[in-house]
């Protein structure tokens, strides 16, 4: 067997790259697999120059031909990047995928498993959603705002501006509730912005939603209890339903939202029903008046909560935002959810609840009980943020700059895809669903193309049962509109592979 190996060339390359002449596989290939590991192994250094094609193709004794299509493939997967007059380079941000190459050391003896608790168990078997190409936004990843409109210097002065004059009262524990202040300026505009009702003592913070909805499950449930869930439905709250020992029973929806009659017959004890009214996660909907009465119905009667998440109805492209469910109900059985993921930042991890008022006193010492709430400085930095006007006209600015991208997607499907899928785009949120030809694996689709830098999340992912159809779950608030038509033409090369290879 003949092994070419190239010549040490200080700082650019690893000090061998082996290829075998005589394997079945293609030589640009082996020096694609080559370069990729020696990449996410470190060898080669995020930022580091590499030689050039006719530089490597002459130390490896190859044709240039080779050495090309090697690293036309790995600028595709963005692990190398090009500009004009400054040659080629690892890329500074790489690509994070759950199939990293290994490093190449001894394999360790196979250990068994470690034996997990059933709420790891139950924890490790939600799927993870989609495949994350590299840490900053690609198109089309799902549930990030544009971080980069956010106003980050603001932020950072009024963060500064409190870190400056702290108080003995935010470096103490605090209310269980959390920060005044901050439950008082959320009180006043969920009151405003969707009809939320309620007074500041209903109000507590929460590090996140899963965290809102697991403190929701271990006060008001018992293992074993059932829970209606959408089916398709969010991944977090079934993650925090099943990793308490709850029964999560799927409950189809429709153009009108969950269907309350099948949810009666499929679990009629339940004693809790978890809903997205506003813009049903992920498919869009937003649930009618008569459904939302019907739900309600069934709560009263039951005895029921209802847990609702309003993660990002604020963006709203056909007129003011939907009044949210709990302000119709009247007999205090539903749990408001929101957060500042979509609004904010998602690294703010900061959400909120508003309880009933007879459940507001048990929240508040749950809390205390157990965790606490969210670090201090964050809550008085958010609180001022909301309370000087900031929240409010960020908002209305990010409501106008989705609109335009939101508009850039439909034109781009449109123009590049038309025959490979069918946009479907609500008037709310920050995502969109692409339908994909019947017979077409949107889990495949969404692996070739995170494979060439573009990020879907397969519709199938969010069933319990047998998807619908198949279908993508496309963010486009993240998207520059100067982005979309390239990531659509990637979506559609997608397609088209993977119709080919059925």
């Amino acid at each position: 067997m003949t092994l070419r190996t190239r010549l040490p060339a200080p700082r650019r390359l690893p000090p061998l790259l082996p290829l075998d002449d005589r394997s079945a596989e293609p030589l640009q290939r082996q020096l694609y697999r080559g370069l990729r590991e020696a990449i996410l192994t470190g060898r080669i250094a995020p930022g580091a120059l590499v030689s050039s094609t006719r530089a490597l193709a002459s130390e490896l004794s190859v044709s240039r031909t080779t050495v090309v299509l090697a690293y036309e493939q790995l600028a595709a997967e963005g692990y190398l990047s090009t500009a004009r007059g400054s040659g080629t380079r690892v890329a500074s941000e790489l690509p994070v995928r759950g199939s990293a190459v290994a490093s190449r050391r001894p394999s360790a003896p196979a250990r068994r498993a470690p034996r997990l608790s059933r709420r790891g168990d139950a924890l490790s078997a939600i799927p993870s959603g989609g495949i994350r190409v590299a840490p900053a936004a690609r198109p089309f990843r799902a549930g990030i705002p544009a971080l980069e409109l956010f106003p980050t210097s603001l932020w950072a002065r009024l963060v500064s501006r409190r870190a400056r004059r702290l108080s003995l009262s935010l470096l103490d524990y605090g209310d269980g509730g959390g920060y005044r202040p901050l439950r008082e300026s959320i009180a006043a505009h969920v009151a405003g912005a969707r009809g939320v009702e309620c007074d500041w003592t209903q109000v507590i913070i929460m590090p996140g939603a899963f965290a809102a909805i697991d403190l929701v499950v271990r006060i008001l449930l018992d293992a074993g209890d059932q829970v209606w869930i959408e089916e398709p439905g969010y991944l977090g709250a079934r993650a925090a339903f099943a990793a308490n020992g709850v029964r999560v029973m799927p409950v189809r929806v429709d153009a009108e939202g969950i269907d309350v009659p099948y949810g009666r017959a499929r679990a009629p004890s339940a004693r809790l029903a978890y809903v997205t009214p506003s813009h049903q996660y992920p498919l869009g909907m937003t649930m009618s008046l008569p459904r939302r009465l019907a739900l309600l119905g069934w709560a009263r009667t039951s005895a029921a909560w209802i847990v609702e998440d309003d993660y990002d109805s604020e963006y709203r492209y056909g007129g003011r935002p939907l009044p949210a469910l709990y302000a119709l109900d009247q007999h205090e059985r539903v749990i408001y959810l929101g957060t500042f993921s979509k609004t904010m930042f998602p690294s703010l991890r900061l959400a909120f609840l508003v309880v009933p008022r007879g459940l507001a006193e048990s929240f508040r010492l749950s809390r205390e009980a157990g965790d606490q709430q969210p670090p201090a400085l964050e809550q008085a930095a958010l609180a001022d943020f909301i309370a000087e006007g900031h929240f409010a006209r960020h908002v209305r600015r990010m409501r106008a700059q989705y609109a335009a991208r939101r508009e850039a997607l439909i034109a781009a499907a449109a123009r590049e895809a038309s025959q490979e899928l069918t946009l479907d785009a609500s008037d709310t949120g920050i995502h969109a669903i692409a339908w994909l030809p019947a017979g077409v694996s949107d889990r495949d689709v969404a692996a070739r193309a995170a494979a060439l830098g573009v990020e879907a999340t397969a519709l199938s992912t969010y069933y319990l049962g047998p998807p619908r159809a198949p279908g993508l779950v496309l963010g486009f608030a993240a998207v520059r509109p100067r982005d979309v038509a390239a990531g659509m033409r990637v979506l559609r090369d997608a397609v088209r592979a993977s119709r080919r290879a059925r």
